[in-house]
């Protein structure tokens, strides 16, 4: 019987230190998980305000662009009004256009359904935004819908037209510091680095904006020049 007692007792401390062990594994578990919710929202609130500032700093940049809002209308040949759910990167394009201006070439994307019935064709293509030979730039599609310019990008991307004067597709100065400025914008409003600025040619290998598909150190030159302007 005393050793029955004896093992009775050595059983009910071992479940009395295995209960402690249980609370203070549950404490411990409770805890961290109260530390990471509090970490969790502390990030969450300073994310919220870094985007606010972004926000605000891309805003400012914008009005002072030399930028005009002309929206195409809404058609399936070159604004379906369809979602852009999250930008990741920005394309550069050329028009292909020599000599016409940021007005003409957004005309030619809001025509299209007429163009198509009158030729029987099935043409898509549009841009968010046109820049002029003069450097104005032409908003075509909001940035939070997709255009059809850059292919499987298309979803995630914001697409710039840029005009030239000849046939060689080598943009004027006003267009190319316009290019500059109009895609550090877009980079700071949504968040993206150099390396998401692209070509059109990195997506299909079109060889699309031609002066910068031949002659590669001007591309780099203009990452660069970009960059640069990002940093300050």
């Amino acid at each position: 019987r005393l050793r029955i007692t004896v093992l009775n007792k050595k059983k009910i401390h071992w479940k009395k230190n295995k209960y402690r062990k249980l609370g203070l594994c549950a404490g411990i578990i409770g805890a961290t998980a109260l530390l990471l919710l509090v970490i969790y929202m502390v990030c969450s609130v300073l994310g919220a305000k870094r985007e606010e500032e972004r926000v605000r700093e891309a805003d400012t940049m914008l009005a002072e662009l030399n930028l005009s809002v002309n929206l195409l209308e809404i058609n399936k040949y070159s604004r379906p009004g369809t979602k852009l759910e999250k930008v990741k990167g920005v394309v550069v394009h050329y028009t292909a256009n020599p000599g016409t201006d940021a007005i003409a070439n957004r005309n030619y994307f809001n025509n299209l359904p007429k163009i198509n019935a009158k030729k029987g064709t099935n043409t898509y293509a549009s841009s968010h935004f046109v820049i002029g030979i003069d450097g104005t730039i032409v908003q075509c599609i909001p940035t939070g819908e997709i255009a059809y310019a850059s292919n499987d990008r298309n979803l995630d991307t914001i697409s710039i037209e840029c005009c030239h004067k000849k046939k060689s597709g080598k943009f004027t100065k006003e267009t190319y510091r316009s290019l500059i400025r109009l895609t550090k914008y877009l980079c700071i409003r949504f968040g993206l680095e150099i390396k998401d600025v692209i070509r059109h040619y990195d997506v299909t290998g079109k060889n699309c904006p031609k002066y910068f598909v031949e002659h590669p150190d001007a591309w780099t030159r203009f990452l660069a020049e970009t960059e640069a302007e990002l940093a300050q």
